[in-house]
C-alpha cells in the first residue's frame, strides 16, 4: 500500500468515526435535524432489539424523539470501533462497515434524587449496552449512514437489586 492510499484510508477512518460520534451526540442531545443529516436519503435504522422500531431515518427519528423524551439525560459511550472499507459494484462509490460496542446510561425525567444542579436529572437511572452495526456510503456530501442496527445485549432497570450472595 502506498503512502497516499494509507493517508486516504486514515482520513476516511477519521471521517467515518466523526459520523459515529455525531450520531451519538445527536441522539443524546435530541437534535433530530442533525440526526437526519447523517443518513443517506434512503437511510434506515433498526432499534427492534431494544424494543423499538425499524424504518426510514425520518420515521425512526420521530419514534426516538417521542420515546427518549422519557429521559432527562442520555449519554452514549461508543467504543471498540471496528472499521472495514469496501467498494461498490462497478466502482460507483465507497462503503464502510463499523461495528462498535456501546454503553448508554440514561436518567428518567422527574422523581426524587439527583444533585439539583442546573439541568440535573432527578429520576432513577436506566443503563443498557450492546453493539451497533453501522453501514456507510460515501456521497458527494461526505460519508453518510445507510443503515444503523442496534443489538441491545443487556439492560439494568431502576429498582431494588438482588442481594449479593455471601461468598
Amino acid at each position: 500500500m502506498t503512502q497516499r492510499v494509507e493517508l486516504a484510508t486514515v482520513m476516511d477512518r477519521l471521517a467515518v468515526d466523526e459520523v459515529v460520534t455525531a450520531y451519538a451526540v445527536a441522539v443524546d442531545d435530541g437534535d433530530w435535524a442533525a440526526y437526519l443529516t447523517l443518513f443517506t436519503a434512503d437511510g434506515r435504522a433498526d432499534y427492534r432489539s431494544a424494543g423499538g422500531i425499524e424504518g426510514g431515518a425520518g420515521q425512526v427519528a420521530g419514534w426516538l424523539s417521542e420515546n427518549l423524551a422519557l429521559f432527562s439525560m442520555r449519554q452514549h459511550l461508543i467504543v471498540n470501533r471496528r472499521v472495514r472499507f469496501g467498494t461498490l459494484e462497478h466502482d460507483t462509490g465507497d462503503t464502510a462497515q463499523v461495528q462498535a460496542d456501546y454503553v448508554n446510561p440514561m436518567r428518567f425525567a422527574g422523581g426524587e434524587g439527583g444533585d439539583g444542579g442546573e439541568g440535573a436529572a432527578t429520576g432513577p437511572d436506566f443503563v443498557c449496552g450492546g453493539r451497533y452495526s453501522f453501514a456507510f456510503l460515501r456521497t458527494g456530501e461526505g460519508w453518510r449512514l445507510r443503515t444503523v442496527v442496534v443489538e441491545e445485549r443487556w439492560r439494568v432497570l431502576p429498582g431494588p437489586r438482588p442481594a449479593a450472595v455471601p461468598g
